[in-house]
Formats: C-alpha cells, sequence, structure tokens
C-alpha cells in the first residue's frame, strides 16, 4: 500500500470516525415504519457527505418505497465507470436489554466500534466514500464514479427493482463495488464469491374466535401453537433434510473438484463452536458446515409466538399461534417458485381443527460471481497488497436481493469487496467492526481502483 494513501489516512482517521458516526446515531431502521423520519435523515446525511467527497452531483430519488441516494463524480465519459451500491438502512436494535451500550450511540471498545449498522452497512459503505474522497482530492481518480445508496436492503429492496429498470441509463456502468459481506477472518481474507437466494413467510394458525380458559376448553379445543408446532417440525427430518416436496428439484450439484476446493479452505470446527458458544455444529447429512452455509439451502423458524408470554401463569388457550420462516436458497432455484411451494405444503400439513393463513413476505435469488473477470483479479491484486495474502473465493450463506438484480437489469456482474467478520454480530445486538479492517477496507478499495486504471 502506498505510504501517500496510508498517511491521509492516518491524518483524517478521527474525522472519518466521527463523520461515520453522525450517520450511526441515526435510527434508520426500515421494518419500523415510524421510522420514516430518520430514514429521510440518513439520506440527507449521505448527501451532505458524498457531495464533501468529492461528488459532483448527489440527489435523493423517490422510489415506491424508501428513497435512493444517488452521487455522481464523472472524469471523462472515455474511461469506464465505477458504481459504489450500499444501503443506508439497518436491521431494528431490539431486544434492548442485550447490547452493552445503546445501539445508536456509537462507542470504541476494545479496538472496535460498537452501534447498529457500524458494520452492515453504514461502516462498509462509508468505507467507499473515504477511499474515493482520497483519489479525488489528490487528483487521482481515473475513472468514472457513481453511489447509489437505498434504505430498503434489510426488508427485502423491494422498490429497488422497478427503480433500476425505470433508470437503466442513469445506472449505467462497468463495475459494481458492493462491501456487504464478511471476510473468513482478519488474517485470512476472501472475497464472496456467491450468495444465496432467499424466501421468506410469515404463518398464522387461528383455533377459536378468542382466548379460551385452558381449564375449561383444554383437550376439547385444538390449540393453535401446538397445531403449528407440529407443522414446523415436520419440514425437517433427522439428518437435517428439508421435507418439503420437490423443494430440491432445481437445486445445483456442486461438482466434487469445486468441493476439493471447499475443503481446503481453512476452518477450525472447534474454534467455531467456541466462538459462538455451542455445543455441536449440526445439517445437512454429508456436508460440512462451509458446505451447508454455502453451497446448500437451508430452512429455518426465525420467530414463534402466541398465548400468554409475561410474568407468571396466566391459565390461556390461545386462539392464533404465529411464526416467521424463512428459507436459503442456492443457485437455480427461484424463490417465487418456492415461496409458492412452501405456502402449499404449510396449508396441506395444518390439520382441519385449524385454520392457517401463509404470506409471503419477501424474496431474493441467489448469485454466483466469475473469478475469472478483470474485475476480480483487480480485487484480489488489491486484497493481497493490504493484506498481504491472496484472498480465497468463498461463497457465503447470506442473501443480498439486489446484487442479482443488477446482473439481470443492468447486465453487470458486482464485485463483492467484504470486509467484516462473523464475529462482528450483525443483526445482532452488541454489533461492531473492527477499527483496523475499516481502515484497511478504506486502503483496498483504494488499491482497486488503481488496479483497474492499470
Amino acid at each position: 500500500m502506498n505510504s501517500t494513501a496510508k498517511s491521509y489516512i492516518s491524518t483524517n482517521k478521527d474525522r472519518f470516525i466521527e463523520e461515520l458516526f453522525s450517520l450511526i446515531r441515526i435510527p434508520s431502521v426500515s421494518a419500523h415504519t415510524h421510522r420514516q423520519p430518520e430514514i429521510l435523515q440518513c439520506a440527507e446525511r449521505w448527501t451532505e457527505i458524498l457531495l464533501a467527497s468529492g461528488a459532483d452531483s448527489v440527489k435523493i430519488l423517490p422510489t415506491e418505497g424508501n428513497p435512493v441516494v444517488f452521487a455522481t463524480k464523472f472524469i471523462d465519459p472515455k474511461l469506464p465507470t465505477i458504481m459504489v451500491y450500499g444501503h443506508y438502512d439497518v436491521m431494528p436494535a431490539e431486544p434492548l436489554e442485550l447490547w452493552s451500550s445503546k445501539p445508536f450511540e456509537p462507542e470504541i471498545r476494545d479496538e472496535k466500534i460498537f452501534a447498529r449498522g457500524a458494520d452492515d452497512d453504514k461502516g462498509q459503505s462509508f468505507m467507499h466514500a473515504k477511499a474515493f474522497e482520497y483519489l479525488v482530492k489528490n487528483n487521482l481518480l481515473k475513472c468514472n464514479v457513481k453511489f447509489i445508496l437505498e434504505g430498503e436492503e434489510e426488508i427485502g429492496s423491494s422498490s429497488l427493482e422497478k427503480f433500476c429498470k425505470e433508470n437503466k441509463e442513469l445506472l449505467k456502468c462497468d463495475t459494481i463495488l458492493v462491501s456487504d459481506t464478511s471476510m473468513l477472518s482478519a488474517d485470512k481474507p476472501s472475497i464472496t464469491t456467491g450468495l444465496r437466494g432467499l424466501a421468506y413467510w410469515q404463518i398464522e394458525v387461528t383455533s377459536a374466535s378468542r382466548d379460551l380458559h385452558s381449564g375449561i376448553f383444554g383437550g376439547a379445543v385444538a390449540n393453535p401453537i401446538m397445531e403449528l408446532s407440529k407443522i414446523l417440525a415436520q419440514l425437517t427430518n433427522a439428518d437435517g433434510k428439508i421435507t418439503i416436496p420437490h423443494f430440491y428439484d432445481e437445486v445445483e450439484e456442486v461438482s466434487d473438484y469445486e468441493r476439493e476446493l471447499i475443503a481446503k479452505i481453512p476452518f477450525n470446527e472447534e474454534e467455531y463452536k467456541h466462538d459462538l458458544q455451542i455445543k455441536a455444529v449440526s445439517g445437512e447429512k454429508g456436508y460440512s458446515t462451509i458446505e451447508r452455509t454455502g453451497i446448500r439451502p437451508a430452512l429455518d423458524i426465525c420467530g414463534i409466538w402466541g398465548g400468554y408470554t409475561g410474568e407468571g401463569s396466566k391459565t390461556v388457550l390461545p386462539s392464533k399461534a404465529f411464526a416467521k420462516l424463512s428459507a436459503r436458497l442456492v443457485p437455480n432455484q427461484q424463490y417465487e417458485k418456492i415461496a409458492q411451494l412452501v405456502s402449499e405444503h404449510l396449508t396441506q400439513l395444518a390439520s382441519k381443527n385449524i385454520d392457517i393463513k401463509v404470506s409471503s413476505l419477501h424474496g431474493a435469488q441467489s448469485y454466483v460471481c466469475p473469478i475469472d473477470s478483470k474485475e476480480y483479479k483487480a480485487a484480489e491484486a488489491a486484497y493481497t497488497k493490504v493484506f498481504e495474502k491472496k484472498p480465497l473465493p468463498v461463497r457465503r450463506g447470506g442473501s443480498i436481493g439486489v446484487i442479482p438484480i443488477f446482473e439481470k437489469v443492468l447486465n453487470v456482474k458486482p464485485i463483492l469487496m467484504g470486509f467484516g467478520l462473523e464475529s462482528d454480530a450483525i443483526h445482532s445486538p452488541n454489533e461492531n467492526f473492527p477499527l483496523d479492517l475499516f481502515y484497511k477496507g478504506i486502503e483496498t478499495i483504494i488499491e482497486f481502483y488503481n488496479e483497474m486504471s492499470n
């Protein structure tokens, strides 16, 4: 890494941190409808940051949902255009009592930033703004740059596909950079080359028209929580296999050669269990932990509730029970088809004693990135220079709904340059982002631009 960039980051790091904190302090939780003022406030703050970083123009553009922040910097129409994608919305912070500090009052402890959005995705998006700032202010930018920051990623990016289709010319680019993923570890850099797709449902089971006295009616009226539990228990078997008929029909079977490469990825199962404080790993029989989270689909109950859960006892037979269910999907699985398949199967499993309503909430396609493109090679070289180790190509288990949309609508393969760690606890209490990776991320992004200019 050239000393000039390192010096710039070191000289300005206090300012960088305070600017990032100004974004984090805004509770832009897209899942909470009452946070609409904060959503707009965060978009406006991003506008200020991008203009100060050197953008020629920054606009807040409407969508059918939350607005998009769009910025441009044009050097020469003959030069390639790199578009940076990020999202300014964050997950809810609840349960608040599990945080060691206030989620929207960022703190630095143990050389880490603790706050909701520290990693996902305010911290990682902000690295791009500061790398861009360095290149502009030192007259080193040798390409055109666009930024697109959305406010609905954490609720499925439902408005972005239409926005992209209606603004194809505005979004036209040669490369899309995304930092919303993670690395294997701080000393084992990796580039995400695949993402699983997603389907998500809410289930509502109803028995009686009202909550009933469990002494008077218990044993005579179906209990919706028990009925729902019976349904959910049938969705997987003892081998961790999903039992829904035709669920695996279109699953991509990874070659033996690729499985051999996956097996070479450094992974310590004992450290994994210790870090997560679990007794054992689990999942589909016949696959390793890395394979289970990268190349195989998964089905999870994300939440279940109903009846009385307050202090003390209340002898009640509830009238309703609810659950939230998600599936992570792999290449060739179409989330719309899986959504319908699962909805129909859940309905078939329900007994005649209850009513069941299954709502499909949102979904996303899977994504695979080639590792022989100029853009990937540039990212690989950038990581190698900064981390002094060649990054490994790794398929990850998460989903980013807009990535396959970019591929389909804009015909561009995004490059997923993530710098987070699994220990960053994104989506969980005490989300954090190590300062050294924050600074190294800025350095690596600068090197990517340099590599793309060669």
